[in-house]
């Protein structure tokens, strides 16, 4: 589904993080359905497998017929500056909750969007760019922007400083910026992500494979799951907007991981929960994003519930399952 009216025909749209789950997925939307505008995956790509920095992965753009290029945005700027482009969606970062490095961190994710920001608006584009529900921390549902903004984490902190800066008054836009904070996305194209892929997709490997999930102690924990397809509408119709803001980006409402055990029994058939000590010291219990004014200012419109989502998404997981990959 085209989610704006515009063809985009001649419009140079450039993607960082491109070859990671939301890039990719993207630049072959645009490819389906804005088939006339000219548009560049940039990543730096991973240098390891499992990933520690860097989560792009070749596999994500098979089938893109854009343009890629590899490319570092903490230190390959001079190459960045000579591109042209319209619209820049910027995805790329460390995303990794559990990296400690504080300084790699607000490195990549922080000082690179504002040196991404100053070419851009020095070229008059428009800036769509990840934020995230990390941001809130473990702060009471539901989660409002300019509301307990209290991160746990570097990555979370490293968010909320990108959100500030563009909602404050020294950020002198001349084409506006849109700040996407995402809840928990889920969907194709998230495979290569390993550790920090969705538990949707975790969870339907591991009954698939072994009969058996695992959850932390006692599966109540809460999250807002945001299916692929609705994040990829925020996107789009933010290039619309009229002016700089942040906005949530969620389904708007919460499900347990008990919740999703159970749907994921009803389309894979029945296999055991075991439940397990939790390790890590921040985990967040409860997340629920207020979505009214994304609805309002972005017509953002959710498509698919939590059902839905796992019905459409579980041919992909099977498939997986079978996959050497």
């Amino acid at each position: 589904m085209a989610y704006i009216s515009e063809t985009l025909a001649g419009a140079r749209i450039l993607i960082t993080g491109g070859a990671g789950f939301i890039g990719s997925n993207l630049a072959l939307y645009f490819q389906q359905h804005h088939p006339k505008a000219r548009v560049i995956a940039l990543d730096r790509f991973r240098e390891h497998t499992p990933p520690s920095t860097s989560l792009g992965h070749f596999k994500n753009l098979i089938g893109f017929r854009g343009e890629v290029l590899g490319a570092d945005i903490t230190c390959d700027l001079d190459r960045i500056a000579k591109l042209d482009f319209d619209y820049l969606f910027h995805q790329a970062a460390i995303s990794d909750t559990t990296n400690t490095n504080q300084t790699l961190v607000l490195r990549t994710n922080y000082q690179a969007f504002l040196d991404l920001l100053e070419i851009a608006q020095s070229k008059g584009a428009r800036v769509i760019y990840a934020s995230s529900a990390g941001v809130y921390g473990n702060t009471p549902a539901p989660n409002v922007v300019g509301q307990g903004e209290v991160p746990e984490n570097v990555y979370g902190f490293s968010k909320l400083c990108m959100d500030k800066h563009v909602l404050g008054r020294s950020c002198r836009a001349i084409a506006p910026i849109v700040g996407l904070r995402y809840f928990n996305v889920y969907g194709p194209g998230e495979f290569y992500k390993h550790k920090s892929a969705s538990m949707i997709l975790q969870l339907g490997l591991q009954a698939l494979k072994h009969q058996e999930v695992k959850l932390f102690e006692f599966g109540e924990q809460q999250r807002d799951f945001v299916y692929i397809e609705d994040v990829i509408q925020a996107n789009v119709k933010a290039m619309c907007a009229s002016a700089s803001g942040v906005y949530n980006v969620g389904y708007g409402g919460s499900h347990s991981y008990n919740e999703i055990v159970r749907l994921l029994q009803q389309e894979l058939g029945d296999f055991k929960v075991r439940y397990i000590k939790n390790p890590y010291a921040f985990f967040q219990e409860h997340t629920c994003a207020d979505i009214s004014p994304a609805q309002q200012a972005l017509d953002y419109q959710p498509m698919y519930d939590l059902q839905k989502g796992i019905e459409a998404y579980v041919p992909t997981i099977r498939a997986l399952a079978q996959c050497p990959c």
